[in-house]
C-alpha cells in the first residue's frame, strides 16, 4: 500500500492570506495525524518562521525553507536510509542546502539595484516595522522574516520592472513570486520536493503525494507531486502561471480550501485501493 505525502505552502494555503490563522483546516489535520501521513511544510518563510508554525502545527516532519533553499530534516528522521545529497548534521537537523549564502544574493542585489537604479526594497532595506506594514506580520514575527539564509523578498516601487528581474537571470541568479518577489540562487521548491520524494520512497517504497499552494513559486512543486492541488487568490482569483494538466483547482480561499482539497483527495486515495 503506497504511503501518502503531502506537501504544502504556507501563506495564502495552509494560512489564511490576511490572518495567518489554520482554524479552518484544522479537520483535514487531525485526519492527517490519525492516518500518520507526512506533512512537509514548503514555503517561502525563513527557518526561524517555520519552527514557529511546526510547533504550533505540532509538525516533526522535515520542512523546506526560503523557496528550497534549505531542507531540514529532523535527526533520526530518516535513521536507515541512505542520504540522496551530502546533509550537513548540525543542532537536531540533517540540513541538504540547496540555496547560495544569502550574503552572496544580498550583494548582487544591492549591485543591481546601484546598477540599474532600480526602484526595488528588499527586506534587508526595511525595518521590522516596515515589513511588518507590507506583510501584515507583527514586528516579531517580522525579526523572524528577516532572518534570511538563503534568498531576499523585495518589493517593486511602483509597477514591476521587467528589465531588473532579467538582469538577475543574466547575472546567473533566479527570481519568484509569491506574496514578495524572491531573488535566490539556483533552489526551488520543485528540486527539494523532488529530493524528500526520493528519500520517503527508500523509507516506505512506493509512495503518493499530494501538493497544495497558491502562487508561481509553487509552481516548481506542483509539478513534481502527483496531485496537485491550487489554491485561489484572496479574491477568488488563481495564478494563471500555474497551468498543469493534472491540476485540481480548489474552490475556496486559504485553509478553507486546503481543508476541502487535503480531505476528498485523501477519501479518494485510501477508498480507491
Amino acid at each position: 500500500m503506497a504511503k501518502i505525502i503531502i506537501f504544502t505552502d504556507l501563506d495564502g494555503s495552509l494560512l489564511h492570506p490576511k490572518t495567518y490563522s489554520f482554524d479552518e483546516a484544522r479537520p483535514a489535520l487531525k485526519l492527517i495525524r490519525e492516518k500518520g501521513i507526512p506533512l512537509v511544510l514548503c514555503s517561502s518563510k525563513t527557518r526561524a518562521e517555520m519552527e514557529v508554525y511546526r510547533e504550533r502545527l505540532d509538525n516533526s516532519h522535515p520542512f523546506i525553507c526560503e523557496n528550497g533553499g534549505g531542507i531540514f530534516i529532523p535527526k533520526s528522521y530518516f535513521e536507515s536510509v541512505g542520504w540522496a545529497v551530502p546533509t550537513i548534521s548540525s543542532g537536531e537537523y540533517e540540513t541538504i542546502v540547496l540555496g547560495s549564502p544569502y550574503q552572496e544574493i544580498r550583494k548582487a542585489f544591492l549591485e543591481l539595484k546601484l546598477e540599474l537604479n532600480a526602484k526595488v526594497k528588499s527586506f534587508g532595506d526595511m525595518t521590522e516595522r516596515e515589513v511588518a506594514a507590507i506583510s501584515g506580520l507583527t514586528e516579531e514575527e517580522a525579526t523572524l522574516a528577516k532572518q534570511r539564509e538563503f534568498g531576499e523578498p523585495f518589493i517593486f516601487e511602483g509597477k514591476t520592472d521587467e528589465t531588473f528581474l532579467k538582469a538577475i537571470e543574466e547575472r546567473g541568479l533566479h527570481w519568484t513570486q509569491g506574496r514578495f518577489f524572491h531573488i535566490m540562487g539556483e533552489n526551488d521548491k520543485g528540486k527539494a520536493v523532488k529530493i524528500l520524494k526520493h528519500l520517503y520512497g527508500k523509507a516506505f517504497g512506493e509512495v503518493i503525494t499530494i501538493g497544495l499552494g497558491d502562487g508561481f513559486n509553487d509552481l516548481p512543486m506542483l509539478k513534481e507531486v502527483d496531485h496537485p492541488v491550487l489554491i485561489p487568490k484572496e479574491d477568488g482569483s488563481y495564478d494563471s502561471r500555474v497551468d498543469l494538466p493534472n491540476l485540481t483547482k480548489a474552490k475556496r480561499i486559504g485553509p478553507s480550501g486546503w481543508n476541502e482539497e487535503v480531505l476528498l483527495a485523501i477519501k479518494r486515495l485510501t477508498t480507491s485501493r
